[in-house]
């Protein structure tokens, strides 16, 4: 324990879910305090979100004590010693105190254990292995709350070896420390993460592609970005250029929009240049279906966007719908370079703010009436009077639609 630093004021730690569950596990001889993330943030002064637990009691015992105030359990990783309570609907990771007996990469042969030292030792970061009791004492065993108070962010022991147990390691120090460091990366962690970048190969895409949307929209990414890039990381992950200017000019863009990070917009800044590029993040990241298709509409001729009329926005804006015009749009501004004047872009990524698309007026039923048959002619025809509505401006009056729909309809007359 660590004299003169306490949470016992910590709202989530005094009342709630979270208390009840730990009053549950402090029970005959067994211990169980919070850890990680929840006691890193509170320190910090940042919201806190999940909360996990550690206990000496072994998952069986966290089991049958839920069954019996009937929290429902669920065994999410009882093999190493993970249990989920879920407790007034909101869920604890529970995990019995382990200590590695062999580790092989990602998989470890562990033993569950009642030493917190230990178990502290194990874990990846300093400012990740603090722990909380249900009295609100801190128990620092590894100097993390030292490095709390410089917002540093360091592995745990030995870097070289705590990568080796898990490569993902590599892209959590620069994540860890893009949210929650300052000043200067660790070196002896740059270091080792240089040193183990071939193990990048080894990690699936879709636990690269979790760190790296969490990565990006961290407050301090442009930094930690540049100093994976000057690794020789960055390439690896992503297979392309990195685009440092666009990136820092695009977060400048929707901070001054009111907009939130987006981490599938932050990556397009970072590695789209054209449609190939999100094509391949996509791939290399396993992206979601959204995700894939958010990007590769960002990248699609962002170029011809640069310059625009107020005509040519409209109809974009009709054509894409509000969102993708507007993440394409913010991209052709990051990537203009000044081309045009800041006011400028700004009145074109607010238009939908001020300028609602009417639906095309003219139906199916209106050329079917004008003598075009069913069929591919009449989709054709409605597709020709639509790109000439939109040329002319959204008319809607009946001349304009007139005009528009009866020398289409006549090219399709009889037409099989």
């Amino acid at each position: 324990m660590t004299a003169g630093r306490s949470l016992r004021d910590a709202p989530w730690l005094t009342t709630g879910p979270a208390a009840q569950v730990l009053a549950l596990l402090n029970a005959d001889g067994e211990e169980a305090r919070v850890v990680g993330g929840a006691v890193r943030n509170a320190l910090l002064g940042i919201p806190v979100g999940d909360i996990d637990i550690a206990t000496t009691a072994v998952p069986d015992e966290v089991v049958r004590r839920a069954d019996t105030a009937r929290i429902k359990s669920v065994p999410t990783g009882i093999a190493h010693g993970t249990v989920t309570l879920v407790a007034d609907g909101q869920p604890f990771e529970v995990t019995t105190l382990r200590e590695d007996v062999e580790t092989f990469g990602r998989k470890a042969t562990v033993a569950f254990g009642r030493d917190w030292a230990r178990d502290a030792l194990r874990r990846d970061f300093t400012i990740n292995s603090l722990s909380v009791d249900a009295d609100g004492a801190i128990h620092d065993h590894v100097g993390g709350l030292d490095d709390i108070d410089k917002r540093r962010v360091r592995f745990v022991g030995e870097p070289s070896q705590r990568i080796a147990e898990d490569y993902l390691r590599i892209l959590r120090f620069f994540r860890i420390h893009a949210a929650y460091g300052a000043g200067e990366i660790d070196r002896a962690g740059y270091l080792a993460c240089i040193a183990g970048r071939g193990g990048l190969a080894s990690l699936s895409a879709e636990r690269m592609r979790m760190e790296m949307l969490k990565l990006v929209v961290a407050d301090g990414a442009p930094a930690a970005l540049v100093a994976m890039e000057d690794a020789g990381l960055l390439l690896s992950i992503t297979g392309g250029v990195a685009y440092r200017g666009p990136l820092a000019a695009l977060i400048g863009i929707a901070r001054d929009l009111g907009h939130k990070p987006d981490p599938v917009r932050r990556l397009g800044a970072l590695c789209v240049a054209v449609s190939e590029d999100a094509k391949r993040l996509a791939q290399r990241l396993r992206l979601s279906n959204a995700e894939a298709k958010q990007l590769d509409s960002m990248g699609h001729r962002w170029w011809r966007m640069v310059g625009m009329d107020d005509a040519r926005s409209r109809r974009l804006l009709y054509r894409l719908g509000p969102d993708p015009y507007r993440e394409r749009l913010m991209l052709a501004w990051a990537r203009s370079g000044g081309a045009v004047a800041p006011e400028r872009w700004r009145e074109l990524a607010t238009l939908s703010e001020r300028w609602t698309a009417p639906k095309f007026p003219l139906k199916a039923s209106d050329f079917i009436a004008l003598g075009v048959p069913e069929g591919p002619a009449l989709g054709q025809a409605l597709g020709l009077a639509e790109d000439a509505w939109l040329a002319q401006d959204f008319p809607l009056d009946a001349a304009s639609l007139t005009a528009i729909a009866d020398p289409i309809a006549a090219r399709f007359n009889g037409a099989q």
